[in-house]
């Protein structure tokens, strides 16, 4: 089968970021910890790919631990929202299908409470209690991600459990979670995968908004949001540190987004079909 060009260069990108993020964790170019004053505001060269910021910072360096911050913080609060998200769908669908409308009910009123409260917000709430860090953005986003997968699972399993094997499995007895993790789960297991690369770069934007504000990573590790953050009063004299991080964002979300469209293309056969029918009518057609 005939890989998506959509998805091979939204593999590439991310590939290029994840490296980058697993490099980051036992070598880069240069400490980001370490101040060279003298080094400041040097625009990118041979030796500093992406420039120095007002501390004199290696920008690349600091990218590498920024990209590996942000596939942390998204990866875990991606996971989470799956964690929990999931079987909640799969309960509410199956509370649904045999009665428990109540149930069902509650549950999907509960995520629209969640809904209610953006991930920026809530994190705000968090931090006022516990304090800014990374691990209240993880769970601000984790949270955040639980009512998007609930509804999910919600929908593709309250689809299938009108099939003919289904009904098969419930005559031979099996109870109702049984039937959704064993036949329901791995049929609408491409539809998660897909909307999880979605939530991944939804995450990344996240965790750059929260950092931008101070609420996500805190100094001294790199942050690509507070890099923007820092850079907006320099933009005029020194825009490499607002380009290369904004850069950095852009390009990760695109390369998750395009990722994510092309497996939905692999991994759907019915919208497959439409698009080869839709391409031929149009070549017939010129």
């Amino acid at each position: 089968m005939k890989l998506p060009l959509n998805f091979i260069i939204g593999a590439i990108l991310t590939t290029i970021f994840l490296c980058m993020a697993l490099l980051s964790l036992v070598w880069t170019p240069y400490d980001v910890t370490a101040l060279e004053i003298a080094d400041k505001f040097q625009a990118p060269n041979i030796d500093h790919w992406f420039g120095t910021d007002h501390f004199g910072r290696d920008v690349f360096s600091m990218i590498m631990i920024g990209a590996r911050n942000a596939v942390m913080v998204s990866l875990v609060a991606v996971g989470i929202g799956m964690l929990f998200g999931v079987p909640l769908g799969l309960y509410a669908a199956a509370a649904r299908m045999n009665g428990g409308n109540l149930i069902d009910e509650i549950l999907m009123r509960g995520n629209d409470l969640i809904f209610a409260f953006p991930s920026l917000l809530m994190a705000i709430m968090i931090t006022a209690v516990f304090g800014p860090g990374a691990i209240n953005a993880i769970i601000a986003i984790g949270i955040f991600n639980i009512p998007v997968f609930a509804r999910m699972t919600r929908g593709g399993a309250l689809g299938l459990w009108s099939r003919e094997y289904i009904m098969a499995a419930r005559v031979c007895g099996k109870g109702s979670m049984r039937i959704s993790f064993e036949h329901i789960l791995p049929n609408i297991a491409n539809i998660l995968i897909v909307q999880a690369t979605i939530q991944f770069s939804i995450a990344i934007i996240a965790e750059a908004s929260l950092s931008y504000v101070g609420l996500g990573t805190q100094p001294p590790d790199p942050s690509l949001g507070r890099m923007l953050n820092e850079a907006q009063t320099m933009i005029f004299f020194a825009p490499w540190l607002a380009f290369v991080p904004g850069g950095a964002i852009v390009t990760m979300v695109l390369g998750l987004n395009l990722m994510g469209d092309g497996l939905r293309d692999i991994l759907d056969p019915k919208l497959r079909q439409r698009k080869a029918r839709e391409m031929e009518a149009s070549n017939a057609a010129s």
